[in-house]
């Protein structure tokens, strides 16, 4: 690990910002395409996957559209939109072929350390959002990806399903729910850390933790000038880098600023905070066994859907319930309050003026969220576990996520709530933007990133082999292969322990 010297004008190939899930992935995946790569990595924190990709920071869930609701919007004519929910399907059964491979390759030592099955579950009551889950559920089964989905509106099979959401409530309640077996709970955390733990020991590799990156500017040469700073000892230390990536959470938009691509220019960031009600009772805990997800309230981002999750936290049992969604001005968990006002660039305002214009209504939802008294919370638990008891529970902060911003064809501004990888003309540097799905996608957004910035290589022939060993259905279509398509999950799971 680096010390933080006063060396400078180092040369190396690589440079990552951030030691989350998405440095960790595109290491290993330049590492395997190219051994001989110099890699430097720097991590604010004193540890790898303390922001967005610690367990306790994201929701946990391999997110695959089986139970994820925003996934699949309901149109005016009453239809069901899945084309969302069958891409995102696609993307994790990727990450799971490479996550395959890294077991085998020796990158992970028990695949238990970071995934385990866990049913999905989509739940709802009313009639109208009945109404809307069971056409969700008859137009997802139409593919391959969701076929065996199980739906039931029977008190009696839904208290076998998930016997707390079903204690309590009332057998005139109009209730109904999705459920498959094959979802999975994914410790993301857990899978940084080892992958990092072996790409250090990789020859070229270095990880420094405790570094601020405070500075990116382009060399003549067109390489990047890189200036960071020890946080400890306070030495500052240059080093330029062929390739940059910067994949620091809601820390990236202030560094992709600092760059001057003319990409970056029109991009802000509004920043939601979460918490989580963390179950303390070990006989509710063990009682439930499921991801339950129900339907986000009118104006709330995708992070703050409700969710009722077993999750397996470092080998450890646990339920939690939320995000109960928030606000503040930091971009990072262990951020400054002066980030939102630091990122307002000219070249910005006109755009994060709009979507405050037009987002009225989350900006009042996100508000009530923050005025929520313990009793509120508790409320909106026993919408999902009506017997639950407030001695049962303790509130964590989850979670800070950057939404993005950017300019429309208006050249005002609109807010999205997915994930973006901007990147340079010439390839040189990379940003990813934004947070859900995220992490669950992260393989395959580092291969299409890979495959932007390091064109004539991704193309070679070399290249295209190792992409081939990395995931191999590359370069074929798992949506449209239905043989390929479960060939594939059964590989995988088998591999992963998931069968």
């Amino acid at each position: 690990m680096n010390n933080g010297s006063n060396s400078s004008n180092t040369t190396v190939d690589v440079v990552l910002v951030g030691a989350g899930i998405m440095s960790a992935t595109l290491g290993v995946m330049l590492k395997q395409l190219q051994p001989d790569l110099t890699i430097e990595i720097f991590e604010r924190l004193d540890t790898v996957a303390a922001e967005s990709s610690d367990a306790m920071n994201n929701a946990g869930t391999g997110h695959s559209a089986f139970c994820e609701l925003n996934y699949t919007p309901q149109l005016k004519d009453g239809s069901i939109e899945i084309t969302k929910a069958i891409k995102i399907a696609e993307q994790f059964e990727i990450s799971k072929e490479f996550w395959a491979f890294l077991v085998e390759a020796g990158y992970i030592d028990t695949p238990q350390s970071f995934i385990s099955r866990i049913p999905h579950m989509s739940f709802v009551w009313g009639d109208d959002n009945v109404d809307y889950l069971k056409k969700r559920r008859d137009a997802l089964v139409q593919h391959h990806f969701f076929k065996g989905m199980e739906y039931s509106e029977d008190h009696a099979q839904l208290k076998k399903w998930v016997p707390l959401v079903m204690d309590g409530r009332d057998e005139g309640h109009h209730v109904a729910a999705t459920y498959m077996g094959i979802g999975t709970d994914v410790n993301f955390g857990s899978l940084t850390r080892s992958l990092i733990n072996k790409l250090q020991q990789k020859p070229g590799v270095t990880l420094s933790l405790n570094h601020d990156v405070n500075d990116i500017k382009r060399n003549k040469d067109n390489t990047w000038q890189v200036k960071v700073s020890d946080r400890i000892s306070g030495n500052k230390r240059k080093l330029n880098a062929k390739f940059i990536f910067v994949g620091a959470g809601g820390g990236a938009l202030p560094l992709l600023q600092k760059s001057g691509i003319p990409e970056s220019k029109g991009f802000g960031g509004f920043p939601v905070s979460g918490q989580w009600l963390v179950c303390t009772n070990p006989d509710v805990i063990k009682k439930h066994d499921a991801k339950v997800y129900g339907k986000a309230s009118v104006g709330s981002p995708p992070m703050s859907v409700p969710h009722l999750d077993t999750r397996m936290i470092d080998g450890k049992r646990s339920l939690l319930f939320g995000p109960y969604a928030g606000f503040s001005t930091r971009f990072l968990k262990k951020g400054s309050l002066l980030d939102l006002f630091t990122s307002i660039k000219f070249n910005n305002i006109l755009p994060l003026l709009a979507v405050g214009r037009d987002n009225m209504a989350l900006t009042k939802y996100l508000i009530s969220q923050v005025l929520q008294s313990p009793a509120d919370r508790l409320k909106a638990l026993q919408e999902y576990f009506p017997a639950a008891k407030d001695q049962d529970w303790t509130l964590d902060v989850a979670g800070q996520r950057v939404q993005i911003i950017k300019k429309d064809a208006q050249r005002t501004g609109v807010l999205e709530f997915g994930t973006e990888v901007v990147t340079s003309a010439d390839g040189s540097i990379s940003a990813l933007l934004g947070a859900s799905p995220g992490a669950s996608t992260s393989v395959p957004i580092m291969i299409d990133l890979i495959s932007r910035c390091f064109k004539n290589k991704a193309k070679s022939p070399e290249w295209q082999a190792v992409f081939t060993k990395m995931i191999p259905s590359y370069g074929q279509s798992l949506v449209k292969d239905e043989a390929l398509a479960d060939a594939t999950r059964e590989r995988t799971s088998k591999v992963l322990g998931l069968d």
